[in-house]
């Protein structure tokens, strides 16, 4: 199956949900991005040139470092890194998808491609004819999506505030919403202006008002309120990919219906773990430990008679 304005292979189209072994594909492609964007960064830095924000080693582009690749082995380096990473997250232009990016709203001027059917600070979203969506988020101030930051509370271990991101967080958030089994999210591209260009299937909204959390993933564990605050809907642990993920925001608007009636996320907001912070609450760090064996883990270790 091909993309509606691409042309290159995908596996989502409107409402169908892609089999079991398309799923793997596309964390795969995930990965293999996270994992790309790590090596660039890396042959970045060992030339001297600036990795954060990460907008310049995104948008770069490959025939920028031609006549530089022969310099010596570093810049060959950086060079291969560049296309290893452009393979996986090619440049497109937004009028391919409809957009008029002469005008000064480009999202808010009439689409004869696309329909506006949401949109909020991090990104539009929109459905082509064949019911895709396509989201598009937007840079601010050299940054894009949103993240958190974390620094140590008064009267709880852990305060977590809202905060921009970089692309790397961007990407992981599309990965993590895959392995929570959420909404099949792929993506098409950047724009030159750095605009994330993503694909997803498109579900039915969940009715606004609703108690959501019977609906979350079980995957996702709640965390003791001693422990964070975090002023965003849903605060949850996440364990994934070898790591610890604080992940937040799976409210109603960002759960929708699959055509089967399965409830999966569309959208979210995570971070790493702060761990350096945690390690130095031993009763935090403790019900972590605990928490990765038990999801259910009390918040206190129950011990034994003999222990008493």
């Amino acid at each position: 199956m091909q993309d509606l304005f691409t042309g290159k292979p995908t596996c989502i189209r409107g409402r169908e949900l892609p089999s079991v072994g398309e799923r793997a594909a596309l964390q795969d492609n995930h990965e293999r991005r996270l994992e790309a964007l790590a090596r660039l960064s890396s042959a970045a830095s060992r030339v001297g040139l600036g990795t954060d924000p990460d907008d310049d080693l995104v948008l770069w582009a490959e025939d920028e470092l031609s006549l530089l690749r022969s310099a010596d082995d570093l810049w060959a380096e950086l060079a291969t890194a560049i296309h290893e990473f452009r393979e996986l997250t090619p440049i497109v232009p937004l009028d391919v998808f409809g957009f008029a990016t002469e005008t000064e709203d480009v999202f808010g001027e009439p689409n004869p491609k696309l329909r506006p059917i949401g949109g909020g600070v991090e990104a539009w979203a929109f459905a082509a004819e064949d019911a895709s969506v396509y989201k598009f988020y937007l840079p601010r101030e050299g940054r894009v999506g949103g993240s958190f930051s974390f620094r140590r509370g008064e009267d709880v271990v852990i305060e977590a505030d809202a905060s921009l991101g970089c692309y790397r967080d961007l990407f992981e958030k599309l990965l993590l919403i895959n392995v929570l089994e959420g909404m099949p999210t792929e993506v098409i591209g950047v724009s030159p202006e750095g605009v994330v260009i993503a694909k997803q299937t498109l579900g039915n909204r969940i009715p606004e008002g609703n108690d959501v959390t019977p609906l979350l993933p079980k995957s996702l564990i709640g965390i003791p309120t001693r422990f964070l605050r975090a002023h965003r809907d849903h605060p949850r642990l996440l364990f994934a990919r070898g790591k610890t993920w604080f992940v937040a925001d799976t409210h109603e608007r960002n759960l929708a219906f699959d055509r089967e009636g399965i409830v999966r996320p569309i959208d979210l907001l995570a971070a790493p773990w702060p761990h350096h912070l945690s390690l130095k609450d031993d009763l935090l760090a403790d019900w972590l430990e605990r928490a990765k064996l038990d999801p259910k883990a009390p918040l206190l270790r129950q011990m034994s008679d003999d222990e008493l």
